[in-house]
């Protein structure tokens, strides 16, 4: 982050930026609907803990100082938080989510809390309407994460944290142009916040380019003994594994053009192509391979998302279900449908998947694929994909959250005029580190990361 620099040698005060930046939410914000609360008091006070910090000389690290924001199912003391839920708009937790925590200790800056889809689900509740598209009003803004995705594309923020359980931060990260990472599941602790799907969701960054999202890894990720599936593994210096572009040298990059069979749109497979060629000129080497198929693992996935969705809310539904939007309420039926032996047979299709792709690694070190195989979509298009087929919306996400495996997405091109589009690399557990440095070293090269500038410009007028 550029603005960490000047923080850290006095160019610029955290309080005059963080007053900057709560101006612009308040201009901005009732346009966009992507913060749900804004933390005036909690940041002003960061704020100036930060000012007299880093005058003394004790930096805490790249985010000192920083204005972030989090999404509305991360616990924050004190503070509302809703999950996206209206029966929860007045829920103030006792404790701090541990994300929030290694945020705050890291140094910085709580803005406030983000805009989501209900329950983290597909649509958002009436009670709190859409947040807006900062590219195109007319273009989906990309299931739960949206808030988080609005915010950090609009300049409101310099990074926010999603959650990933099918593709909820790749998905408004393509729609908005951002550089997401989806972790290995477990790399980042879950203490502390509202699950849908336990065994699939995953915390992540959400930012505007590889090297802002690694200084926000590099903050949460970790063990964490109030959460027993966080991963004990050692935390690398993500910031310092970025590299140079010299480090692409013989990284053996998998792509799969089975794709172009399944109609996919052939702006994206230019995109992907693209892509594959500026990373082999930076010295990789691109090797064919053939996914494993995931179909009969996704026949009843989304009805396991559910099915772990109606455990969560055994205690609010359906006691209370009159307080659910239509969609969640439907979604929570099919979960309470699923059969044991439905269940059963997803769980082991998922454990062939995962196996398979593990095979795939000993061959490359990623993959490259789409996240869509159709142009970012509209509102209306997503409506209509999520009635007539679903499954297009999750084919290259949900496999992947199924495999616990991390996976970065980045913007990558335009299909039209201001509506992105955005891919992603895939790696084996625990590659973070690899697959911020080879998005960062395309990020070196390219310029598609840095057309947020015209969002910005836009914005403004």
């Amino acid at each position: 982050m550029t603005i960490a620099a000047k923080l850290q040698d006095g160019r610029v005060s955290p309080v005059e930026l963080t007053e900057q930046m709560l101006e612009r939410i308040d201009r901005l914000n009732p346009r966009l609907n992507c913060f749900l609360h804004v933390t005036r008091e909690l940041a002003l006070e960061q704020a100036a803990q930060a000012q007299r910090e880093i005058g003394q000389g004790r930096v805490r690290g790249p985010l000192h100082g920083v204005p972030v924001a989090v999404k509305d199912l991360c616990f924050t003391r004190g503070i509302p938080t809703t999950g996206g839920m209206s029966f929860r708009k007045d829920f103030r937790p006792a404790t701090d989510a541990t994300v929030v925590e290694r945020l705050r200790d890291a140094g910085a800056i709580l803005l406030g809390k983000l805009h989501l889809t209900e329950g983290a689900c597909i649509e958002h509740h009436p009670a709190f309407g859409n947040p807006v598209n900062p590219w195109r009003a007319d273009l989906w803004t990309g299931a739960s994460s949206s808030g988080s995705g609005v915010a950090v594309a609009a300049g409101l923020c310099f990074a926010a944290i999603g959650s990933d359980t099918g593709g909820s931060i790749r998905f408004p990260s393509v729609q908005q142009g951002l550089t997401g990472l989806k972790p290995t599941w477990g790399r980042v602790s879950r203490n502390g916040i509202f699950d849908l799907a336990p065994s699939y969701d995953t915390l992540g960054p959400m930012a505007r380019s590889a090297a802002d999202a690694a200084a926000v890894m590099g903050a949460i990720a970790g063990p964490d003994p109030l959460d027993p599936t966080a991963l004990q593994d050692e935390v690398p210096d993500y910031l310092a594994s970025l590299g140079t572009i010299a480090s692409v040298r013989g990284v053996r990059i998998g792509i799969d053009r089975s794709y172009n069979d399944e109609g996919a749109d052939e702006r994206v497979i230019a995109a992907v192509e693209d892509a594959a060629r500026i990373f082999s000129s930076l010295g990789a080497r691109i090797e064919p391979v053939v996914f494993p198929d995931p179909a009969r693992m996704m026949k009843h996935m989304s009805d396991v998302h559910m099915a772990e969705l109606a455990a969560v809310h055994a205690e609010t539904y359906p006691t209370m279900a009159d307080h659910y939007g239509k969609w969640i309420r439907r979604g929570l039926e099919s979960g309470h449908r699923l059969s044991p032996q439905e269940y059963a047979s997803t769980s082991i299709e998922k454990d062939r998947f995962s196996g398979r792709l593990r095979q795939i690694f000993n061959d490359v070190d990623v993959l490259i694929a789409p996240v869509f195989s159709f142009p970012a979509p509209t509102w209306a298009e997503f409506e209509h994909i999520v009635e007539t087929d679903i499954s297009r919306l999750f084919r290259f996400t949900i496999p992947f959250n199924a495999s616990g495996s991390p996976t970065i997405t980045f913007p990558a091109g335009f299909s039209e005029p201001r509506r992105p589009i955005g891919i992603q690399l895939i790696g084996p557990h625990l590659s973070e580190a690899q697959l911020l440095g080879l998005v960062h070293s395309y990020q070196t090269v390219t310029h598609w990361h840095l057309a947020l500038s015209s969002v910005d410009t836009t914005l403004e007028r």
